[in-house]
């Protein structure tokens, strides 16, 4: 059946409008940085809201700055850097620009031995450089309970895996929140929504001059 002018101009207009969309809905999601942030429970927002979460609070601090950004909630409560090693992969489907790695607090607790500690977090950065995306490795100190030549051991991993694969470290994650009362959920170990906040502010300028870096396309 021949088509009428009429119908073949509308036709025609509405591919260009359906084409158009598409086109700026890819431009738009182009221009959004995809943050992971991969950790345990001190990511995965153990007892709290999830609109507290690291994460969360994160997207929202990045977003009020004047960022497109949209932040992963990577985290697993009890998870060791072997757990995270083995379901990194996955979460690298989502072709972060950047990740923010916690891990390591559930190793010194469990006094795993810090050198299978340190082979887990350098495999965990190597392979996300290895996709194109930037790292900030946030740092972790034994419990003292864990005695001191352990502590001195654990401790190091964190700036010396910085310095080697130079990516930017934020020196502990529970800076200005850690034995709290105030600041913390009643187990004495998790922040609460003000902690978050918290460590959030503090974390805010070294996330965004590692966006500057991010590579764009991913």
């Amino acid at each position: 059946m021949k088509m009428r002018p009429w119908r073949c101009i509308f036709q025609t207009i509405a591919w260009v409008f359906v084409l158009y969309t598409l086109a700026g809905a890819k431009s738009v999601h182009a221009d959004e940085r995809i943050i992971l942030a991969f950790g345990d429970s001190l990511t995965a927002g153990f007892g709290l809201n999830g609109r507290d979460s690291f994460p969360s609070r994160l997207e929202m601090a990045l977003q009020s700055a004047g960022h497109k950004a949209r932040v992963i909630n990577g985290g697993v409560s009890g998870d060791t850097t072997a757990g995270g090693l083995a379901r990194l992969d996955w979460l690298l489907q989502d072709r972060p620009n950047l990740v923010v790695v916690e891990l390591g607090a559930n190793d010194a607790m469990r006094g795993l031995d810090p050198a299978g500690t340190r082979r887990n977090l350098d495999q965990i950065i190597r392979r996300i450089k290895k996709t194109g995306a930037s790292v900030i490795l946030a740092g972790m100190f034994a419990p003292p309970n864990m005695g001191a030549t352990y502590g001195a051991e654990f401790n190091a991993i964190f700036p010396d895996l910085a310095r080697i694969h130079n990516v930017p470290l934020y020196k502990f994650f529970l800076d200005g929140v850690v034995q709290d009362p105030a600041l913390n959920l009643p187990d004495g170990i998790h922040p609460n929504a003000a902690g978050i906040a918290i460590i959030v502010k503090r974390m805010l300028p070294l996330v965004e001059d590692a966006l500057k870096e991010a590579k764009n396309d991913r």
